[in-house]
């Protein structure tokens, strides 16, 4: 087959994925919430029965990863285990219980001249997903799309093509078995990047809007060259900030958690701001305790005073997602100097405030402008599931449409419908 040939065959597919998902998300904005949970009860039923074959397509996509020599925090993304995929079964029966955003009304009012205006969420339409590595991106991405009565396309990262293509068969099972359209949730099968292109150009106007899951290329991408509206982070560059007025058994434990418990997802932070006011007392033991958890530590020259065995940090540090094992480390002063650092730095994506002192917690909350700010918690709370929101698709954060975790709501728009009894406008 001859190159344009080849061009021709995956613009041909793409466009044909556009044309179904769009009958299909007809089909979807009028299903009713017991069809739409019970196909999601029957795919957690075929995630779980198809278990060993997940298992085997993902020991193939990890056979490959490591042959090519891929990062530990890459690996660590792509790898399911027996646990993981009962959560991903877990997470699409969490999904079903969540209420159907569907149909429900956010304001209702009457005007003077006796017409009620009710504004009343709709599905987006198709909503285009493109990811990397995570395969429970798929069970995740699908689960939440049909739930908000939207049709999806799934582009995996050809690392885990073997993983998302045994996940989406369970998918489709669960929507076969519900007698839902099975071009609800739709995966391209096409390692080409071409593929992304027509994705982004928006399918003939069959996509609504493009979700891209994945690292600072992908996104930067699809910000670049979609022709529909994006949901989206560019990167998860997160601070912890310690405050003066911070309980140091608090900190050592938030500041641990932030950057150890999963080193590789958006929500780990990168950049620890410890107080002025209480680095010569809690600087070293927090530092310790991440060294000891095995983590490298990256420090200015005050950091590097209190704590010496920290590496010199560099200007790129602090701009960088590490996604690894990794900390960089400065000395601010106060709240005021946390706030202009996170400013600088930050991807406006998560940061933390550690303290005791409400004034404090709330000038740091009103004074920064990121999409998830947190009090006396860990950043790694930045996901949709512990928001309630029964997972998520992304974080995003733009400031247009949707903001933070997005999940079924997010995933939604609205109308407006305007009931009178014969008035006229004069």
């Amino acid at each position: 087959m001859s190159m344009l040939d080849m061009v021709d065959k995956v613009e041909a597919l793409m466009m044909d994925l556009g044309a179904r998902a769009r009958l299909a998300a007809r089909a979807l904005a009028t299903a009713p919430t017991e069809a739409k949970d019970a196909a999601l009860r029957a795919m957690a039923a075929a995630v779980a029965a198809d278990l060993p074959a997940i298992l085997a397509a993902n020991a193939e996509d990890l056979a490959r990863a490591r042959e090519a020599g891929l990062a530990p925090s890459f690996i660590d993304r792509l790898t399911l285990t027996e646990t993981r995929v009962a959560a991903i079964a877990e997470a699409l029966r969490e999904v079903a219980t969540l209420p159907d955003p569907v149909g429900a009304t956010i304001a209702d009012w009457q005007r003077p001249n006796g017409l009620r205006i009710r504004r009343v969420r709709t599905p987006l339409g198709v909503v285009g997903v493109i990811y990397e590595s995570r395969p429970n991106v798929t069970a995740d991405a699908g689960a939440l799309c049909l739930k908000a009565g939207n049709a999806v396309i799934l582009r995996g990262g050809s690392d885990s093509a073997k993983s998302s293509a045994a996940i989406h068969a369970s998918l489709q099972k669960g929507l076969a078995a519900a007698g839902l359209p099975v071009d609800a949730i739709q995966l391209v099968h096409v390692s080409d990047r071409a593929a992304v292109g027509h994705m982004l150009a928006g399918l003939g106007g069959a996509v609504d809007v493009i979700v891209p899951r994945g690292g600072r290329s992908l996104v930067e991408r699809v910000q670049a060259e979609a022709r529909v509206p994006v949901f989206a982070h560019l990167e998860g560059l997160c601070h912890l900030y310690v405050d003066g007025a911070a309980d140091l058994g608090m900190a050592v434990s938030l500041a641990v958690n932030a950057k150890m418990r999963r080193t590789g997802i958006c929500g780990a932070a990168e950049t620890l701001l410890v107080d002025r006011a209480c680095a010569a007392t809690h600087l070293a033991p927090i530092l310790a305790a991440l060294a000891e958890a095995g983590c490298e530590i990256r420090g200015d020259a005050d950091t590097r005073d209190l704590y010496p065995q920290a590496l010199s940090a560099s200007e790129a540090d602090w701009r960088t997602e590490y996604l690894d094992a990794i900390l960089s480390v400065a000395v601010v002063d106060g709240v005021e100097g946390a706030i202009r650092h996170i400013e600088r730095y930050s991807s406006h994506h998560t940061e933390a405030i550690v303290t005791e002192d409400a004034a404090a917690a709330e000038r740091f909350l009103n004074g920064i402008d990121s999409a998830i700010l947190l009090h006396n918690a860990s950043t790694q709370f930045a996901d949709g599931g512990e928001f309630g929101f029964g997972g998520e698709i992304g974080i995003a954060t733009g400031k247009m449409h949707a903001r933070g975790p997005v999940g079924v709501e997010q995933l939604t728009s609205f109308n407006y419908r305007v009931l009178g009894t014969g008035q006229t406008r004069p």
